[in-house]
């Protein structure tokens, strides 16, 4: 497995760029799979939430995999804000519908 670190404290717009360009140069040499370590971001912005969309289209583009190690809790917040937690390639634990209820007992009362 290859890696790839994204700079600190934040990524910025024209990194985007950069960080594609290697992440291609890294699947046209053969990387199956790649770790995207985002450890160094300690203030993320959107342009960092942009730095990790566009290496997800990225991998998606040479159909292979980006995994995505080391997000802090403001990296996670502020791609959770935007709607895009998902980039970090983790299931989304939802909560279930409200006002379903799995099973009845006897005694439970009516709703």
């Amino acid at each position: 497995m290859r890696r790839l670190v994204l700079p600190g404290p934040t990524p910025t717009a024209p990194d985007a760029a950069r960080l594609c360009a290697r992440l291609a140069r890294m699947y046209e040499d053969g990387a199956r799979t790649v770790e995207c370590d985002a450890g160094a971001v300690t203030a993320p912005g959107l342009a960092a939430v942009e730095v990790l969309a566009r290496l997800r289209l990225t991998a998606r583009g040479h159909g292979r995999a980006l995994t995505v190690t080391g997000v802090g809790p403001a990296y996670r917040a502020l791609l959770d804000l935007v709607g895009l937690v998902e980039l970090l390639g983790e299931a989304e634990q939802r909560e279930p519908p409200g006002g379903v209820q799995e099973g009845v007992e006897p005694d439970d009362l009516a709703v």
